[in-house]
């Protein structure tokens, strides 16, 4: 083929989809030949050459540039085997082509987020498992909620991790259509096996229009969609060690091959790691922004300007892959500063929705009882600022608020009681964290 102006050239990029373009070869050939389409002699030629290419591939012999992979595989195929490599390409388009790597490549880039995923949840439980008792303070709005176990905390992104995995699964359930052998965009007159050759891809059938297959991009959105969840997720959970390591929290230390020093403060370590998770999702989720506006206006069936899915494809699969092993690595090797987790628990008044719900079970209408208690609390905020921890205040002052208080409200008063006693499914108690624990082991095992 005549050379094309280096503006055309995607082999700088698309060099990687090399294994799965072979693979595609290798199938699309040995149903021309099972159709006589081509000699079965012919093919074996073909096949052979194929394979050779792909053993020297694997031991890191570099192919010539070419305008992009898929002829620089069948160069160098003529190469090795003569004109009778150029038989490959009958009944098949680039534009069927190019389909059938990317599906290959998300299919495989898939099934290894998955495999990461489950790693990074099973350490996850661990980290749980082992801390079950820990208390902190559970926050919403960044502000001291109620007392809770870290184990239930940490659990909460092993959970968002299990959502990932779905989407990931339905993702490989949409990609089972094989798009070889609708060619350019109208199929062929050649008596192919589309069938055939799906089921030799992995397949369970091939695509039903032939125009929609060779412009279809939506199961790259897809994936790029769910690795931005993924990475949203991770950098939550960044975001969170960055804080909790911070001097004012000091809830974690992050192991120190994770950080870095300053270059000016020789007593700091900063969190760069977990800084990195975090600012990786904006790759991400700009990739996923970069093929929406790609896709949006395009004309049917194939256009050049797919030539551009590659490389935020290949940018978010090798950016989620890094971020998922390294929030494994970062749960994995964490330490929890037990001591000031539970010292923490004691400001910001965390035991006043206990109040509230002792009157409630006292028979006062809670939203009353709400009332009754956040003003209590305001009134101690005003004359002990310092005295936030509601587990020893007198009797005498919370009789003085509300005369169903009796001494049976300090066996609600407790910091460990209170995050104990939440069994409500799902909840933060001891019996509900056990079951948690237990289904998402028993989840974990099946998958």
């Amino acid at each position: 083929m005549k050379s094309s102006h280096p503006y055309i050239s995607s082999f700088s990029f698309d060099q990687r989809l090399a294994p799965y373009d072979i693979q595609g070869s290798i199938a699309h050939v040995r149903m021309l030949a099972r159709r006589k389409i081509i000699p079965s002699s012919h093919a074996k030629t073909i096949l052979s050459g194929l394979n050779s290419i792909q053993r020297d591939l694997a031991k890191g012999k570099r192919l010539r540039a070419a305008e992009d992979i898929h002829f620089a595989i069948e160069n160098e195929l003529v190469q090795r085997v003569g004109p009778v490599g150029k038989k490959m390409h009958t009944a098949r388009s680039r534009n069927d082509q190019v389909a059938l790597d990317l599906k290959l490549y998300v299919r495989d880039k898939t099934k290894q987020i998955l495999d990461s995923i489950h790693s990074l949840q099973k350490t996850i439980l661990n980290c749980a498992t082992k801390n079950k008792s820990v208390l902190m303070p559970g926050f919403t709005h960044l502000q001291h909620g109620q007392p809770i176990y870290f184990a239930h905390h940490i659990l909460a992104y092993a959970w968002m991790l299990q959502r990932d995995q779905d989407r990931y699964q339905g993702l490989i359930r949409h990609l089972n259509e094989s798009p070889l052998g609708a060619c350019a965009l109208g199929g062929t007159s050649f008596p192919i096996d589309r069938n055939f050759a799906a089921k030799l891809l992995g397949f369970s059938r091939p695509t039903e229009n032939s125009i929609d297959t060779v412009s279809d991009r939506d199961f790259i959105l897809e994936f790029v969609f769910d690795s931005s969840m993924t990475m949203v997720h991770l950098s939550r959970l960044a975001e969170e060690l960055v804080i909790w390591s911070s001097s004012e929290f000091d809830f974690v230390q992050i192991a120190e091959e994770f950080t870095s020093g300053s270059s000016i403060m020789p007593q700091k370590r900063n969190p760069d790691s977990a800084e990195l998770l975090r600012g990786k999702s904006s790759r991400a989720i700009g990739a996923l922004m970069q093929l929406l506006s790609l896709l949006k206006s395009q004309p049917l069936s194939y256009n050049r300007d797919l030539q551009e899915d590659k490389p935020p494809l290949f940018d978010t699969a090798d950016t989620v892959l890094d971020s998922v092993s390294l929030a494994d690595h970062l749960i994995r090797t964490l330490k929890l500063n037990r001591t000031k987790m539970e010292n923490s628990c004691k400001q910001g008044f965390l035991l006043a929705t206990e109040l509230a719900d002792y009157l409630a079970n006292k028979g006062v209408p809670f939203r009353e009882a709400h009332s009754i208690v956040s003003q209590f609390v305001e009134k101690i905020r005003s004359n002990s600022p310092k005295n936030q921890n509601l587990e020893k205040i007198p009797l005498s002052d919370l009789k003085a608020i509300s005369p169903h208080f009796d001494r049976d409200v300090y066996q609600f008063l407790s910091l460990h009681q209170a995050a104990k006693r939440k069994n409500s499914y799902g909840g933060t108690g001891d019996r509900a964290l056990s079951t948690q624990i237990k289904n998402l082991t028993s989840l974990l095992q099946k998958n």
